[in-house]
């Protein structure tokens, strides 16, 4: 009876291992997806841009957007600027 005692306690040991890790690695991965989120909005989070922003600000920062990805282009295509 000890020995089945022992097991059984061994084996709740291990799946409450289990469950650790697991829930560490759900959060270590959600604050990964955060981060992607993060970099993929230029380093401004969604509270930090401004709803109302006006059509000519928009205009402003696509044309800047567009002017980047020219030099990255360029860059890749080998042409000095």
């Amino acid at each position: 009876m000890t020995e089945t005692m022992m097991s059984v306690t061994v084996a709740f040991a291990a799946l409450a291992g289990v469950i650790v890790l697991a829930l560490a690695g759900l959060r270590a991965w959600h604050e990964w997806v955060e981060l992607q989120r993060y970099a993929l909005s230029g380093g401004r989070r969604e509270s930090e841009v401004p709803a109302s922003a006006s059509p000519a600000a928009a205009r402003i920062e696509l044309a800047d957007l567009r002017e980047r990805v020219r030099k990255l282009e360029a860059i890749a295509a080998g042409v000095d600027l």
